[in-house]
Parts: C-alpha cells; structure tokens; sequence
C-alpha cells in the first residue's frame, strides 16, 4: 500500500474569528458536544507526558470533567504515565474527530485532584471497573494473562458482598491549561488554526498560518 496515495480533502466546516467565543473552555465544550452527537468515544483525547528519560510518551485517555479549572481524566497514579506527571506535570492533550475534520490541542499543568473527588467518581464508576483497578498493576510487566484474570479473580473475592473502595494509587488529575488550539480542516490544506494563549485576566487569540 502506498501511504504516499491517501488523499482526502476537508470541506465540511470554516473557522473564523467571528466563531470563536472569548472563553476557549466554552469553545472546547461546545465542540465535544457537537463530536458525542455522531461518535460515543468522541470524549477520548491523546495525552502526552515527558518520561524520566526525556521522550515524549503518548496514549489515549477519556475525559471525563470539564469545567473553569481545566480538563479531568483519571488513572492509576502508579502507571507509566502517573509516575511521567509526578515528574514532569506539564502535558498537551490532543482531540481529533475526523467525522468533523476537527482537531483541538491543549497543554497545561496536571495536578492531582482531592482525595474526595476522587472517591465521588470511582463510587460511580461500574463495579467491574472498580474491580479492574484493584487488579491490574498498570504499566507493569506479567508473564501471561491469566496472571491478570487470577489477580481479578482474588478481588472479586475479596471485595464479595460490600462496596469496591477507591485503591489509593488511583485517581484524577487535573489539567489545567495554558493554551488553546482550535483546527478546522480546509480545503487544499489550507487550513483554519485559531490559538488561545493564557494571559493576565483571560485569554488572547490569534490566527496561526496552517
């Protein structure tokens, strides 16, 4: 297959100054709202941390709040990627819904959320996945995967007949952002790419050459 060969021209949609609302957060939610009519996944986002190392590592992670202070997911604190955040809190975050030619990209400071806050969304959680996260040590190397089924299997009877609680290597992070993209796909790869940068008492916005 020659990748060189993969067209695909965007048409669908224009991005203007006019479009954009001064708030980027409100921007964001009025975009994910319009990804979740057409793809229930729409609410999943690429993020990227930094490893001890120095390299970039990326994964797909769920939002799962969004509001003033910034974009919520949550994970086990001791995974590749809890123990990058602990070291290097500075991430970016990228959404991409095809369906609508649409890409946002975000970068900012994860910080943890409380331990409450926590708890409140772990309680709602299904109790498979509360169970889940009592069984998998993430990140870390297992022999076969029945090691993973065995150690479900010891949850299960362990937690029998009462409430999963929160394991405390696992929670919320916050990030809290500091900078804005917005790209609409164009035609001929000219593209609409509209920037919000952080600044004292709000936002500035501006136009990016594609």
């Amino acid at each position: 297959m020659s990748y060189e060969a993969v067209r695909k021209d965007y048409v669908k949609h224009t991005l203007e100054e006019s479009d954009c609302l001064p708030d980027p957060i409100h921007m964001l939610e009025d975009w994910l709202k319009e990804a979740l009519k057409e793809m229930e996944d729409a609410n999943a986002m690429t993020l990227t941390t930094v490893n001890p190392d120095g390299f970039p590592e990326s994964r797909v992670v769920l939002i799962r709040q969004l509001d003033q202070e910034g974009l919520v997911f949550y994970t086990n604190y001791d995974s590749a990627k809890g123990k990058d955040i602990a070291i290097h809190p500075k991430v970016g975050v990228n959404f991409f819904w095809p369906w609508l030619e649409r890409q946002v990209r975000v970068r900012g400071i994860a910080e943890r959320l409380s331990a409450e806050a926590s708890d409140a969304y772990f309680n709602s959680r299904p109790r498979e996945s509360q169970l889940g996260a009592w069984a998998s040590i993430q990140s870390e190397e297992m022999t076969t995967r029945d090691q993973l089924d065995k150690r479900l299997v010891e949850c299960t009877e362990r937690f029998k007949d009462q409430d999963v609680p929160r394991p405390p290597h696992w929670g919320g992070f916050r990030i809290k952002p500091q900078y804005f993209e917005f790209w609409q796909g164009r035609s001929n790869r000219l593209h609409d790419r509209i920037r919000y940068e952080s600044v004292e008492g709000g936002w500035k916005l501006s136009r990016l050459f594609p």
